[in-house]
């Protein structure tokens, strides 16, 4: 008795301390997220704060700089600003055909420089609007570092060059203050959106490509703009939490970084704590409990040894000779349910057991659920799929579903419930690990066939994420070019056909822009089908930062292209397709000590009240870009619903 009494202590210690240890562990997580969001969101804040600090400051620069490109007045005007080199490591002034003409501080390894074949100076030139470069090696100082240029402009308003300010990402002021950031199992990483790493505790790692992250899904999708947090494998092979910002102006991404186990590590002691305790506690108060449990627990070991007897066939019933009416009453309840057992038993084993080889064996996933839609039984196939265990509620299962699709599952379970009528629906779960799950539930009542009574509930639940991603993938690939990202012949079409629907339903105007590439050929002949791709990836990036967020830009094939311009008249989409033809201009991709461009031959026109099918735009914008390669490339002819064509707008 004293060893069941000190086992059952120690049962109820170590139950009452996994439990704690399962709730602390969720609260544990769920504050450390709560958290390491505020510092990460802080932490985006405040370097998003100094990018547009040191923006402002070199607009400020190239606002006063306006004196002509005289080197020795554009000098003077940088050694008045050296309150720049708090932030930056060295600031330059460029003209417009990319050669240095004042530096601060003074490098004589900088004369003469000529940027122009850089990446951020043709970005500056061509957008006309700051920028945070990708890292590269200094020319100069030959130490990993990012510019921060912002663009210069003569009287009349045209590019006149840029002011640049230079942050090195081993001593820069930006990067080193996230030093104290790293402490045991925590760190700090800065990304840019192309995946570049900018700032990592793990030296070896700086300016390395995306591809060192590559089976890092939540860092990926970061770098395409997503927001929040993940739990994965960190870069020291350890679990933990995950959480990332957006830093727009210089579009990179802040990661926050926790392992689990420095998470746990104080819940951990706390538990410990709890055990000797508790363990203290309990040989204390074994001697205590062993003295007053044996003298109230004996007449039930006559009980129970009659109970015995009973179960070993060796009596037909308890003969109690206590004169306590409770364990009278345990007596004869005993004996009313063990005659009922006897007539039943034969009965139910064999159906019980036949049900239970059935769930437990079935691959698939199957539950068991009453009358109220509480769902009293879960199979091994099922529990396992879920990761959950056998003992969750009905409410702890509704939380796991997708909040989403929370309130529709509850809503058609119900009416499913009071119409009797069999539940079939598709909806996502998340998993404690945090995996989501696509499920499809078939669920319909059991009915009596003696009677029509309803019992309960059995239903299926089958795993479907496979097919449901499957089916994402194919919707998107069926309507995207695999090389730019764009939408291929087939997206485009679509989303032209709805948009002409809607111009004849409401009015609304469109207008359309179609183009194919001058001089296109020559890149691939002399550079190269890789350096023909690399053409075409730029334009397409071009295309999506001079179109509006709800234009369409579409790769007809080839070097054909196709942009939709939704509600949109013809006056206003003419400045978007000379901006559009002037940015592409500018475009040069190099190879063998070559510089290529290309430039666009370019129809512009919109729906008219006379068009009778979307074809009849489509033929008028090919047929207008086709006079614009006619007349000597480069140009753009605008063809109108009701005049053959408008004057050509040459280069």
């Amino acid at each position: 008795m004293l060893f069941g009494l000190a086992c059952t202590w120690l049962l109820v210690v170590a139950l009452a301390l996994g439990i704690a240890w399962y709730l602390g562990k969720s609260m544990v997580q769920e504050t450390s997220v709560a958290h390491l969001r505020y510092e990460t969101t802080m932490l985006a804040d405040e370097i998003t704060q100094e990018v547009q600090s040191r923006i402002s400051a070199l607009e400020h620069v190239a606002n006063v700089a306006d004196t002509p490109d005289v080197s020795a007045s554009l000098q003077r005007q940088l050694r008045h600003n050296d309150a720049l080199l708090e932030w930056f490591e060295g600031v330059v002034i460029i003209d417009a055909d990319g050669n240095l003409k004042a530096d601060w501080p003074v490098l004589e390894e900088r004369r003469g420089f000529n940027i122009s074949h850089r990446e951020y100076f043709r970005m500056i030139k061509g957008t006309g609007s700051p920028y945070v470069s990708e890292p590269l090696i200094g020319q100069a100082s030959r130490v990993p570092l990012v510019l921060i240029g912002v663009p210069r402009h003569d009287d009349s308003g045209d590019f006149a060059g840029m002011v640049g300010g230079v942050m090195s990402l081993d001593s820069g002021e930006l990067f080193t203050r996230l030093d104290r950031q790293v402490r045991r199992g925590s760190y700090v990483g800065i990304f840019t959106a192309s995946g570049k790493v900018l700032y990592h505790p793990d030296q070896a790692k700086i300016m390395a490509d995306s591809d060192v992250f590559s089976d890092n899904a939540a860092l990926v999708n970061a770098m395409y703009g997503w927001e929040g947090e993940a739990v994965g494998e960190l870069y020291r092979g350890k679990r933990g939490l995950q959480l990332y910002k957006q830093v727009w102006p210089a579009n990179w991404v802040v990661g926050r970084f926790i392992t689990l186990e420095e998470i746990r590590a104080s819940l951990a002691g706390f538990i410990r704590q709890l055990w000797w305790v508790w363990g203290l506690m309990g040989l204390c108060m074994l001697p205590l409990l062993w003295w007053v449990l044996g003298g109230m627990l004996k007449p039930l070991y006559y009980l129970q040894q009659q109970m015995g007897e009973v179960g070993r066939a060796h009596r037909e019933r308890i003969e109690l000779g206590s004169e306590v009416n409770e364990f009278q009453d345990i007596a004869g309840t005993f004996n009313q349910v063990e005659a009922e057992r006897k007539a039943l038993l034969d009965d139910l084993k064999e159906r019980g057991a036949f049900l239970d080889e059935m769930l437990n064996a079935t691959p698939e996933g199957m539950f068991v659920a009453n009358l109220d839609g509480d769902i009293t039984y879960m199979n091994p196939a099922l529990l396992a799929m879920l990761g959950l265990s056998s003992t969750i509620t009905t409410a702890r299962w509704l939380s796991h579903v997708h909040p989403d699709d929370r309130d529709g599952i509850v809503k058609l379970w119900r009416e499913s419930l009071a119409a009797r009528n069999d539940f079939v629906l598709q909806l996502r779960f998340i998993r404690s690990d945090g995996i989501l799950l696509w499920l499809e539930i078939h669920s319909r009542f059991v009915v009596l066939s003696r009677g029509e009574q309803t019992l309960d509930l059995v239903g299926t639940m089958k795993d479907i994420t496979q097919s449901r991603e499957q089916e994402a993938l194919t919707r998107w690939e069926a309507e995207h070019d695999p090389l730019t990202g764009l939408l291929n012949r087939r997206g485009f079409e679509r989303r032209l056909d709805e948009a002409f629907a809607e111009y004849k339903k409401t009015a609304t105007p469109s207008a359309l822009l179609m183009f194919d590439l001058d001089h296109f050929k020559p890149i691939n002949d002399r550079g190269g089908h890789a350096l023909g791709d690399e053409m075409l990836r730029r334009i397409a990036r071009v295309l999506n930062l001079k179109v509006r967020r709800s234009d369409y830009a579409a790769r007809q094939g080839g070097d054909e292209f196709a942009v939709l311009l939704p509600s949109c008249t013809l006056s206003q989409a003419q400045p978007i397709a000379e901006a559009l033809r002037q940015a592409v201009a500018d475009i040069v991709v190099t190879a063998r000590d070559s510089d290529f461009r290309v430039t666009l031959s370019m129809g512009v026109t919109a729906f008219s009240a006379g068009d009778q099918e979307v074809k009849e735009a489509l033929a008028r914008a090919d047929t207008a870009s086709y006079e614009a390669k006619a007349l000597g490339r480069n140009a753009l002819i605008v063809s109108m619903p009701d005049e053959n064509d408008m004057p050509e707008q040459p280069d």
